[in-house]
């Protein structure tokens, strides 16, 4: 039963990394940092790096959540803790 907690939590734990990477790339990277070089390019008449930056990471950020509880149902139904 310990080597399951550990291992869930560690696999939970990776999950978490991975997506809040990913967010962070995606906000701080592209919204801050690499924002001149995305700025070349245009969605909907707006720079991309200007875009992301006012609202592309928070629909990124809302994709992601989606993505977690999907990982997370199929993770606890591995372990046998879904409800």
């Amino acid at each position: 039963m310990e080597n399951n907690l550990k291992e869930y939590w560690s696999i939970n734990l990776k999950y978490l990394v991975i997506l809040l990477t990913i967010w962070f790339i995606v906000s701080y990277g592209i919204g801050i940092m690499w924002a001149d070089y995305f700025n070349q390019f245009k969605i909907g008449g707006f720079k991309v790096g200007f875009w992301f930056a006012q609202q592309g990471s928070i629909y990124v950020f809302v994709v992601l959540i989606f993505i977690y509880v999907r990982l997370m149902n199929k993770l606890d139904e591995r372990f046998g803790v879904s409800e």
